[in-house]
């Protein structure tokens, strides 16, 4: 079946759905987390809190691990109202310029941080953006710090990855950043992934842990090097068309406890960092720290492009940096 066709689907599904007098609004909610990941378990507890709240006035339906198509596919869905949820993370800087912000090597220093830039970066001067391109975004909940996996060798420093065929997201400034680190780097869908490094067309990629143990890349890849290169979000994002015409009421609700699940969010992936990297461990991936220092000198070009090329991307830079310390 066609992507077309299964857009033209899955429309008319959603307007049957609203047709029915009397039947609960059916909200559907696609992503790309395995089952397990923090995406997956992020999706779940606000499906269980939201449809709670609602009281069968309207129903959050989940459709994980890429069911309904890649991020890319769910994005656009979102765009025709033929979609009313989706968790995307790092492709959001291709819809919105200014989220670039977070695809800059060791930005955010920890989750608090990332709580100060949402609250006097994120939502006053980067997330209007959405509206734009026909998005609107509900939450700011979490995808992780990533870390780089490969079959070929530890990475202490950059030079260890001269050459090397790394898998990104879709975004411009990923590629630029592992360019500047001298890698091979291609983007690539996330549901691709596994088969693609099981069969060599990649040596490595880079993920946060939870992707990484959810998506069972221990079994095709063997080194694991922990860089926290950079602070992902994800995005709980709907299209603004659709989402203006849900009732305000059940609008209100969706809001409220999608950014109550925040919390839930940030202390699973706390969590989770701890145990995953332990069954990783046990699972025979060899684990090493990279230089930081290192990395974070060979990353200075990505952010003076930012700046350059960004409109706005110098000040929300300044800010963010700012913002690490607490006041």
């Amino acid at each position: 079946m066609t992507f077309t066709r299964m857009l033209a689907g899955a429309a008319l599904s959603v307007a049957l759905v609203q047709a029915v007098p009397g039947q609960a609004l059916e909200l559907q909610f696609g992503h790309t987390g395995e089952p397990g990941s923090l995406l997956a378990l992020s999706a779940e507890e606000f499906a269980r809190r939201a449809n709670e709240r609602l009281e069968g006035r309207a129903e959050v339906v989940l459709f994980g691990a890429g069911q309904l198509g890649s991020d890319s596919q769910l994005l656009q869905r979102l765009k025709l109202g033929t979609l009313d949820f989706a968790l995307p993370s790092t492709i959001m800087s291709g819809e919105v310029e200014l989220i670039g912000l977070f695809e800059m090597p060791y930005l955010v220093s920890d989750r608090e941080h990332m709580g100060r830039i949402e609250q006097e970066v994120f939502w006053p001067s980067i997330a209007p953006g959405a509206n734009d391109v026909g998005l609107e975004i509900v939450a700011v909940w979490e995808n992780g710090f990533r870390h780089i996996t490969n079959n070929l060798r530890p990475i202490d420093t950059p030079e260890d990855l001269a050459g090397m065929r790394i898998r990104t997201p879709p975004s411009a400034w990923r590629l630029r950043m592992f360019e500047a680190y001298g890698a091979s780097p291609s983007p690539l869908s996330f549901t691709e992934l596994f088969l693609a490094l099981q069969t060599g067309v990649f040596d490595g990629q880079e993920n946060p842990l939870s992707q990484i143990h959810s998506a069972r890349f221990q079994e095709v890849q063997r080194y694991l090097t922990l860089t926290n290169h950079t602070y992902t979000p994800a995005y709980l994002v709907t299209g603004a068309t659709r989402w203006a015409s849900h009732d305000p009421e059940i609008r209100e609700i969706l809001t409220e406890v999608a950014r109550e699940t925040q919390a839930y969010v940030y202390e699973t992936a706390e969590r989770l960092e701890g145990e995953l990297l332990e069954l990783l461990i046990a699972d025979g991936m060899q684990v090493n720290e990279a230089d930081r220092v290192s990395f974070v000198e060979a990353s200075q070009p990505v952010y003076e492009a930012f700046a350059a090329e960004v409109e706005g991307a110098a000040e929300l830079i300044a800010r963010a940096l700012e913002l690490s310390e607490a006041p």
